[in-house]
């Protein structure tokens, strides 16, 4: 077997469908552009049609085979429509994304409990309802399943300024590792990326000049991530054959934040 086909017998994607909820955002259309040029059929599912059809005009630019499905993640039946769509336009989920999620910023004292309860329900609900929606279609699959959270370097890490998010980001870690242990014997694998920095639009707001100089000096690449640095993770954890013996899995793409002892 030469390279290029060991490489894709190990981790070729071709006929798979992933599903990627979140997938019109900045880390979600680059995670969907990702999986697509892998071989991927892609949903995009996000709240907004208008970004979800630009999402998908884009992968179809790239030769990606893609479609799309507004969803709303705090509301299990939008989900349960999500997955039926899905599943009557390409006959089966292999892969599931979840890369909805939103953050405010305030100093502990300021923290609004309508604005908590807002984030934990698109972060942390969100993830686990969409898992509790896909796993019962992929538990169906012969060849089982793979699903890919997204948590964060304050899984691990507490920042200032992001309680609600830190918190809901600890949870999606704790959440990846308890559906892993439970769906292990039955084929579904369940596993998370937590990046360090990628700036996007919605959470620029929040970088201050100091903030910055803290972010780079607590990361030893002294540099943001470019969101193309989480597909190799994300291929490795979602293949079928080369993460076959992962899941549980907190995999920080960070540029060494979570290793600094700044």
């Amino acid at each position: 077997m030469k390279n290029a086909e060991y490489l894709n017998d190990l981790f070729g994607m071709n006929g798979q469908v992933a599903v990627v909820i979140g997938g019109a955002g900045a880390l979600g259309l680059c995670l969907s552009t990702g999986l697509g040029k892998n071989g991927a059929k892609i949903v995009v599912a996000d709240v907004n049609p208008d970004a979800c059809q630009a999402a998908v005009d884009k992968l179809t630019a790239e030769g990606i085979e893609a479609v799309w499905k507004t969803v709303n993640v705090t509301d299990k039946a939008s989900l349960i429509e999500l997955r039926e769509e899905a599943l009557k336009l390409t006959g089966k989920v292999d892969m599931l994304v979840n890369c909805a999620g939103i953050n405010v910023g305030n100093p502990f004292l300021e923290v609004d409990p309508d604005h908590w309860d807002k984030i934990l329900a698109v972060n942390l609900k969100g993830t686990m309802l969409s898992c509790q929606v896909f796993i019962e279609s992929m538990l169906k699959n012969d060849d089982g399943g793979s699903i890919l959270n997204i948590g964060s370097v304050n899984s691990d890490k507490p920042l200032s300024r992001v309680f609600a998010y830190a918190a809901s980001k600890a949870g999606v870690v704790n959440l990846t590792q308890n559906i892993a242990q439970e769906f292990a014997s039955q084929g579904v694998r369940c596993n998370a990326i937590c990046p360090g920095f990628f700036p996007a639009e919605q959470n620029r707001k929040l970088l201050d000049e100091q903030r910055v100089a803290n972010i780079m000096n607590g990361t030893p690449m002294r540099r943001y991530g470019d969101p193309n640095e989480l597909v190799g993770a994300a291929i490795l954890l979602l293949s079928k054959k080369a993460g076959s013996y992962m899941t549980g899995s907190a995999v920080y793409v960070d540029g060494g934040f979570t290793c600094s002892w700044f």
